[in-house]
């Protein structure tokens, strides 16, 4: 037999009866399970999940479960097929051991595998008091449970809601108190809402728009204090001006933590900003060496990109955690020359305050922005960014039809200030100062996250909250 008959009998021989594990039982982990069983994959397969629920979608939680409209149980992801799988919910991962190729549980269980998919997410940052936190009425909003009982808070309805950090999840937050016509203050502390993700230019007229439908926001501010009554209950805020805002309901809408701390020990290139790994879906070592039975996928994944300088880039999106996850299974599950790369174009949307907010590209990477197409007044535009000469990045409000467009440019390179599209251009198509904070300083911070070739080395960040 040749040596290449032998592995191909190899491959055959795992996709039989080899053992996968994925921890990670959101849309990462559903997709990837469903992709390995429609690539022939009929060997042992074990979800393992911390959270009691099957897979679900978590776009809804922050929009059409606050309002009501949805319950937060009614939010359950569609199986695109059978999986034939032991899924172990309810259960975190606490450890693992690369020598005897097994994930430890928090109740003792020791899974082996043959091959590991790590698709464990991200948490929503709590409130870094502990006390203050344990408050009645101080809210995140991440999981179904966090959204069921917010939902619950809004319906009473409250006084007055207090939103912490203006980044997309907070101001989506802010505006459906509005349109349940509940008083709201958003305090941020960046010059603007959305100014990490999308830029100053862009963060003022999010700025106005808020205040428009009568939101109470003070920018450039932070949160010093969370005050209660004689019953555990919030009732005001101390800011760091000296100025208190009552309120009655707080969400602290202060970014996403990766869910790596089961891996220390590892020896996986694991830590603040996710599991490296390349385009494939392999994960790093802490060497740089490439894995050949780990594979990351979704919001914990970080993998250079070729359109961005082959920087990591970390996306908290829908589409990475589908397209990522289809991508490492099918990976798992074959040998070169059939691997494939995870090349998606980052892209993200929004809806709020009545204007549909899409992005497409790393708007972050870019130092310029220029409006191509539209009225700012009218807040139906669209804007590109620029860096170094070609387009990066491209923003809609209310006019996302023309992403398709500008996702083609940023694609192929295409020049700075792109060609528009359309006859609607405005009088004034000159290339600005895109004006994004410095990293350094704490901001409502985004959801693709450019992290440099080291992971100490950070040069943007990007992480619109979880759509």
């Amino acid at each position: 037999m040749t040596l290449r008959a032998t592995v191909a009998e190899l491959v055959r021989e795992f996709r039989a009866s080899g053992r996968i594990v994925i921890v990670g039982a959101s849309l990462a982990g559903l997709r990837a399970a469903e992709t390995l069983r429609e690539e022939g994959f009929t060997g042992s397969l074990t979800v393992i999940g911390d959270e009691a629920y099957e897979p679900y979608d978590r776009p809804p939680l922050s929009k059409q479960v606050l309002k009501g409209w949805v319950p937060a149980d009614h939010t359950k992801l569609p199986r695109m097929r059978e999986v034939d799988a032991d899924w172990r919910l309810g259960v975190a991962a606490v450890g693992l051991d690369r020598v005897t190729k097994q994930v430890s549980l928090a109740d003792g269980e020791q899974v082996p595998y043959d091959r590991l998919l790590i698709a464990t997410g991200t948490r929503a940052r709590q409130w870094p008091n502990p006390a203050e936190a344990a408050l009645h009425g101080v809210h995140t909003i991440r999981s179904r449970d966090d959204a069921e009982q917010l939902q619950k808070a809004l319906a009473e309805p409250p006084s007055r809601v207090l939103v912490v950090g203006a980044g997309f999840i907070g101001s989506e937050v802010a505006s459906v108190c509005r349109e349940l016509d509940i008083p709201v203050t958003v305090v941020e502390r960046g010059s603007a809402p959305l100014v990490g993700a999308l830029g100053g230019v862009i963060g003022e007229i999010a700025a106005q728009m808020q205040r428009d439908h009568g939101v109470d926001l003070r920018c450039g501010l932070g949160v010093s204090s969370l005050e209660g009554d004689s019953e555990g209950h919030v009732r005001r805020a101390r800011l760091s001006d000296g100025t208190t805002v009552d309120a009655d309901v707080v969400v602290a809408s202060l970014g996403s933590i990766r869910n790596v701390e089961w891996l220390e020990g590892s020896g996986l290139a694991a830590g603040f900003w996710g599991v490296g790994c390349d385009a494939g879906g392999r994960a790093f070592d802490i060497n740089g060496v490439v894995t050949d039975s780990i594979y990351v996928a979704g919001d914990v994944a970080r993998a250079p990109h070729v359109l961005y300088e082959y920087q990591f880039l970390a996306m908290e999106h829908w589409d990475n955690a589908v397209f990522g996850a289809e991508v490492a299974a099918h990976n798992m599950v074959n040998l070169e020359p059939h691997y494939r790369p995870h090349l998606l174009l980052p892209g993200f949307w929004s809806g709020q305050f009545g204007v549909n907010i899409k992005s497409v590209g790393v708007p972050p990477f870019g130092d310029e922005i220029v409006f191509t197409q539209g009225s700012v007044e009218e807040r139906r535009f669209a804007a590109a960014y620029g860096h170094r000469g070609r387009i990066v990045a491209a923003v809609t409000f209310d006019h996302g039809k023309w992403l398709e467009y500008y996702g083609k440019l940023i694609e192929q390179s295409g020049s700075f200030p792109p060609p528009p599209p359309g006859w609607d251009q405005p009088p004034d198509m000159k290339p600005m100062p895109a004006e994004f904070p410095d990293p350094r300083v704490p901001t409502g911070i985004p959801d693709v996250v450019l992290t440099g070739h080291a992971p100490s080395e950070r040069t943007a960040e990007f992480r619109p909250r979880r759509h």
